[in-house]
């Protein structure tokens, strides 16, 4: 029996004022701990390219690189609806490729719905995807896969023009059969009449209050990734300082030969011979008789 969150609870969440938690994980472990805090919405992004894999954008990660991690953070949950990213150039081409990728996703990966970026040019592959029996989450506004067109990682929507056309592009996705949309460095007055418009739940980052949900990034979250810090990031723990500094007691201790003691050692009654000084005497001991 699959007692994980749907789409349709998420959308009656939206219907409650019901705000909506969303937050990434990467792996077995984080997956554990962010269900175990509550959180019924996790997404496996393709912002692992960067504060799991070291890459500089999320650009140059596959989709073996995602299927691994999509498998790792389902094997962590029972719960959480679990939202995968698609990797650049897994759709972009059109349905064609969107379908047996995206498959991939809910059939190897074990996800439960997936995230594509872009409005009216993919709501014909949004449409395919859902019409196959693939939910589909929309992400509009600043598209990290889009950062090389856009210019950088800048607010959108800052002009009437571009206001209205997001605007257009959310009410495509909804029509097209995404349940959600996450909307990313968007003014709040935009993000907000996008939320009024439209009648499935928007996922904010950076976009304001006026959201239906919020997500956020698990390491800038817990102050583990430190290259830099989006405005939209608020450090709930600084995790990274502490795991350096618990490093640092590990390697004073082994050096100065307080690690390991009694207590972290296998003990046992080998009998020593009568003339043995040492454990290497005992082995010698045992291995010659």
């Amino acid at each position: 029996m699959n007692d994980r969150i749907t789409i349709l609870d998420l959308k009656a969440m939206k219907r409650r004022c019901e705000k909506i938690v969303m937050l990434t994980a990467y792996d077995y472990p984080s997956a554990r701990l962010v269900e175990a805090a509550g959180v019924p919405l996790i997404l496996v992004g393709d912002s692992l390219g960067m504060v799991v894999l070291g890459y500089d954008s999320t650009i140059p990660v596959t989709m073996d690189e995602m299927l691994h991690h999509v498998k790792a953070v389902v094997r962590g949950t029972t719960r959480a609806h679990i939202v995968a990213d698609m990797p650049f150039m897994s759709y972009q081409a059109g349905p064609a490729e969107a379908l047996p990728n995206a498959g991939r996703m809910l059939k190897e990966g074990g996800a439960q719905s997936v995230k594509l970026e872009g409005g009216i040019r993919i709501a014909e592959t949004v449409r395919a995807l859902v019409e196959s029996g693939i939910p589909v989450m929309g992400h509009l506004g600043l598209t990290p896969q889009s950062v090389n067109q856009l210019g950088g990682y800048r607010v959108q929507g800052k002009t009437p023009a571009a206001a209205v056309r997001l605007l257009n592009d959310a009410v495509a996705l909804q029509e097209a059969g995404a349940y959600a949309v996450v909307l990313e460095s968007v003014p709040v007055p935009v993000a907000q009449a996008i939320t009024e418009k439209i009648d499935v739940p928007t996922i904010g980052i950076g976009a304001g209050p006026a959201c239906d949900g919020q997500v956020q990034v698990f390491h800038d979250l817990l102050g583990l990734f430190t290259a830099f810090v989006p405005k939209h990031a608020k450090r709930y723990a600084e995790a990274g300082q502490a795991i350096t500094e618990a490093v640092c007691a590990y390697v004073d201790d082994v050096r100065a030969g307080r690690f390991p003691t009694e207590r972290e050692s296998h003990l046992a009654n080998v009998p020593r011979t009568a003339n043995s000084t040492n454990g290497a005497d005992v082995i010698l001991s045992e291995t010659t008789h």
